[in-house]
């Protein structure tokens, strides 16, 4: 009896059963997904790219650093193995952050990181099926496998999908030096004033392409170009505010000898970039059209857009990463788009790119001192300006603010459209035949000198 009570005292501690290393596997798992998504939606929520990412693989990289020490200490089957990735998502994601990566080099990181993250998944599946005997494997760390794959195979056809376009599609117009920096612009038509066409948020020239820019063309010049990292134009080194955006197209203009003075066209947001360049160049302004842009006072002045911009503001940085794994590319494939071809197929391309929501997110980030700067413009004399209102849609406040929009100007006419949404003024053919019929009266306003018709 005594030496049975002695074994049982002098025998080392039992280990915890084989079925609870299944909890460590999904707990620590679930651990690192909880903590990227505090990090990235968060604590670095509406971040820049490099920031959303690098902390993204830290967090991953903890759940993976938990699996390693958890199953160590505290089952009988210590999956050391998951101390790999731990540590080479950790150098990763520190690597982000550290040396902050631009849109140049996250675009080559994008021929790199896919093929090594297939590796690692394979090695990491090889490993699981070696050392751990758990369900767990199977419902847990096998999906997740195929998750990166997924990503992996994902990321990779983006990279080469974005080669591919940008290699078999022609570029009608030019790039342009604007300081160390090319910007894209394509002017087409002749005769004066010239029409210049400044693109909404998270567009590009592209759009103009498909049934305004042809027809203003028939009757003027008209330049429709893409701000800095945009469509075919050089990223910039770091976010740009409104003044930047003005400064961009001011240069691009004088240095790609297109004479003024200009018609200036602008599209929601793109309408305060062309008040910021009204204001700073009033001499080389010749009249305005505001196609449903974005008031001054949105923040101020709509009840529902500081929520609104406070959520895009942080779901935006999300996806130039998104972005990068192809999940834009795939939702617009199936996204409905009244365009012309070949426009719509440029368009649905060029807004699936990494490249173009990393801009779309430093542009909102910036939207409050853009739209700060763009009330500097509290007149147009006698210019003609036209407002041209999609009210279909329009949030609460959004048509009083664009009323006020005409008192710019003593010669203007506001033109509000009720079956016409905020993207149809451009992408459905009655709305951009509206937009262009205002483009064209302000034109035919600038050249006789006669004043706009109200209606």
């Amino acid at each position: 009896m005594a030496d049975h009570r002695d074994h049982e005292i002098d025998a080392p501690a039992r280990p915890i059963r084989e079925g609870r290393v299944g909890l460590i596997v999904a707990g620590s798992m679930f651990s690192g997904l909880v903590v990227s998504l505090v990090l990235v939606v968060g604590l670095f929520g509406g971040a820049q790219e490099h920031v959303i990412m690098g902390t993204a693989l830290l967090g991953w990289a903890l759940g993976w650093a938990l699996l390693a020490a958890l199953s160590i200490r505290w089952s009988d089957q210590p999956q050391r193995w998951a101390i790999v990735p731990a540590a080479l998502m950790a150098v990763a994601g520190v690597g982000l952050l550290v040396f902050k990566p631009d849109a140049n080099a996250m675009n080559l990181l994008g021929w790199m990181w896919p093929l090594a993250l297939i590796a690692l998944a394979g090695w990491m599946a090889v490993q699981a099926r070696r050392n751990l005997r758990s369900l767990a494997r199977r419902l847990v760390l096998y999906p997740l496998f195929v998750g990166l794959v997924v990503a992996a195979v994902g990321g990779s056809y983006e990279t080469i999908q974005e080669q591919v376009d940008r290699s078999v599609t022609a570029m009608p117009g030019h790039l342009v030096d604007v300081g160390g920096r090319r910007l894209y612009v394509h002017c087409t038509g002749s005769g004066s004033p010239t029409v210049v066409l400044v693109s909404g948020l998270a567009e590009t020239s592209v759009y103009w392409g498909g049934w305004i820019a042809p027809a203003v063309a028939q009757n003027t010049t008209v330049c429709a170009y893409d701000r800095a990292g945009q469509g075919w134009s050089d990223p910039p080194a770091s976010p740009q505010d409104g003044v930047a955006v003005a400064t961009d197209l001011h240069t691009l203009l004088d240095h790609a000898q297109i004479p003024g003075p200009y018609v200036l066209v602008g599209h929601s947001t793109g309408g305060a970039y062309a008040r910021i360049f009204a204001a700073r160049y009033p001499d080389q302004v010749a009249g305005m059209v505001f196609l449903d842009s974005q008031p001054n006072e949105a923040l101020t002045g709509l009840p529902d857009f500081p929520s609104q911009y406070s959520i895009i503001r942080r779901a935006s940085a999300l996806f130039p990463s998104l972005a990068r794994l192809g999940v834009f590319r795939l939702v617009n494939q199936f996204a409905s788009d009244p365009l012309p071809l070949p426009t719509r197929d440029e368009e649905r391309a060029v807004i699936s790119t990494a490249s173009l929501n990393r801009i779309q997110r430093d542009e909102f980030v910036e939207l409050p001192m853009t739209l700060t700067a763009a009330a500097a413009l509290t007149t147009l004399g006698d210019s003609p300006l036209i407002v041209v209102t999609a009210a279909k849609g329009a949030q609460a406040g959004w048509l009083p603010l664009q009323d006020k929009m005409t008192s710019l100007s003593t010669n203007s006419a506001h033109r509000v459209l009720p079956e016409i949404d905020h993207p149809g003024l451009i992408h459905d053919r009655p709305g951009a035949a509206q937009a262009t019929q205002a483009i064209l009266d302000v034109v035919a306003s600038v050249r006789s000198g006669a004043p706009l018709t109200k209606s």
